[in-house]
């Protein structure tokens, strides 16, 4: 979706990024008015029919464009979306609510597409409500009204991240209720799960920059809380002694969104949009500073360790709309920050944690590896060495010599000791071999002179 035009950081009503909005290769125009210079004939499929209800049985509005982009970004331009959608109406499956002052027309399900729409949505969708068609005095039928600028920001931030492959429209969810002890409910403008892009679960927050940011931190804050809840019949005892990703098995969300594949809980991306760049960056470092306690994580505690533990930290990125759109790889690109850091980067890159687990275990290991080094030194300081050659003992010297009780010799190296204990043994041999020698002498000396004489003569 590479931009032929530089484009505007001004919104249009339906949520796209003013007239300059990045265009597919070759298309011009507003992708919603007919184009008379293109010839050929787009015949909707059933395919497409079914793709298009269950969207907006999901998200209940939207353009063709949105469409578009959620349904089948490699089309080169909206016109197919744009003729199923006619044909529905014809079957009386779906409307036009109003037209957007950008001139979009903005298309519902009737009561009839809406019960084939909750028919062909899976029982785990969240169907949206049908918008019912609203009469004048003179029973006119009226364009519908309420579909403000945050619903549209909201629907094209779910069509712009399906048109990067994250998921598909039934990847998505709006308005999921977080319910908390404390009387409060916390609702996601979006969830989405897209496990084929790396990213299982994450929960997003359109902001138009007309919150204030006490108000999106109290909502990290409530997100933080009902990550903390206890699953049912829970052991809380259990649940406090535990460590690293074992804590989440204990925990509500556990069951209800999949794994992370990440430490920390399911991460939270809030999509800025409107207003001017500077006050959107504002917006951003702002909200950094006050939700640090949130996203931060833990230091681990032990020395020489730099690695931080996330385990109990809530992942926030942040991104823009102007730049997802600015953007030649869309969402797909380096459009994302993770609170904390500076650059930005892919949003697999975002949700990583090079600084978490993955360095926690090559510390420890190289912590353990100078422990034993330490270890190792200090053994080798305490090695003795032979008094007679000055060489150090070995191994299996120094561990006889601590076996067994101190002897002369103990304080000389193996092959010294050898030589002392032969030394020894010759010194004993020659010993008694002279002892033998002067008994026999004085033996000898003393038997009678004619035996002596005998023994001679034998």
């Amino acid at each position: 979706m590479g931009p032929s035009t530089a484009p505007s950081t001004t919104p249009s009503a339906d949520g796209r990024i003013g007239a300059g909005q990045p265009r597919k290769p070759g298309v011009s125009g507003t992708f919603d008015n007919p184009s008379r210079s293109l010839k050929q004939t787009w015949k909707p499929t059933h395919t497409r029919k079914k793709e298009v209800l269950t969207a907006l049985g999901i998200f209940q509005r939207a353009t063709a464009d949105h469409l578009w982009r959620m349904l089948r970004p490699g089309d080169r331009h909206d016109r197919c979306t744009r003729d199923t959608l006619n044909a529905l109406k014809g079957e009386g499956k779906v409307r036009v609510e109003t037209r957007l002052e950008s001139g979009h027309q903005l298309w519902v399900l009737t009561e009839r597409g809406h019960k084939e729409a909750k028919q062909l949505l899976p029982k785990s969708a969240r169907m949206s409500v049908l918008r019912k068609l609203q009469y004048d005095d003179d029973g006119e039928p009226v364009d519908g009204d309420g579909y403000d600028e945050h619903a549209a920001a909201v629907t094209s931030t779910a069509a712009v991240l399906t048109e990067a492959g994250y998921g598909t429209p039934l990847s998505w969810q709006t308005e999921i209720a977080h319910k908390l002890p404390y009387g409060y409910t916390q609702y996601a403008d979006l969830t989405m799960r897209a496990p084929d892009a790396g990213v299982p679960a994450m929960l997003l927050e359109v902001d138009r920059v007309n919150e204030p940011v006490d108000d999106l931190t109290a909502k990290l804050r409530r997100y933080n809380d009902w990550f903390e809840l206890l699953a049912p019949k829970a052991d809380a005892n259990k649940a406090k002694a535990a460590r690293g990703t074992t804590v989440h098995d204990f925990r509500l969300w556990s069951r209800i969104y999949p794994a992370t594949d990440r430490e920390g809980y399911v991460p939270v991306a809030f999509v800025f949009t409107g207003k001017t760049a500077a006050q959107r960056e504002s917006r951003m470092r702002r909200l950094e500073q006050a939700a640090r306690r949130y996203f931060a994580g833990t230091p681990y505690p032990w020395a020489g360790f730099t690695a931080v533990d996330y385990h109990q930290a809530v992942p926030v990125v942040v991104t823009e709309l102007e730049r997802i759109t600015a953007d030649p790889a869309g969402a797909a690109g380096p459009v994302w920050r993770r609170l904390g850091r500076e650059e930005w980067q892919k949003l697999s890159e975002a949700l990583d944690n090079p600084d978490g687990e993955r360095l926690y275990r090559m510390e420890e290991e190289q912590s353990r590896r100078r422990q034993a080094e330490r270890k190792a030194a200090e053994r080798e300081a305490q090695r003795p060495v032979c008094t007679r050659c000055g060489t150090k003992f070995t191994d299996e010297r120094w561990q006889s010599v601590i076996q067994y009780s101190w002897s002369p010799g103990d304080d000389l190296c193996g092959p010294c000791a050898k030589q002392a204990v032969d030394r020894a043994e010759a010194e004993r041999v020659a010993r008694r071999q002279a002892e033998e020698a002067a008994e026999r002498e004085a033996a000898e000396a003393e038997m009678p002179k004619a035996r002596r004489l005998f023994r001679r003569r034998e």
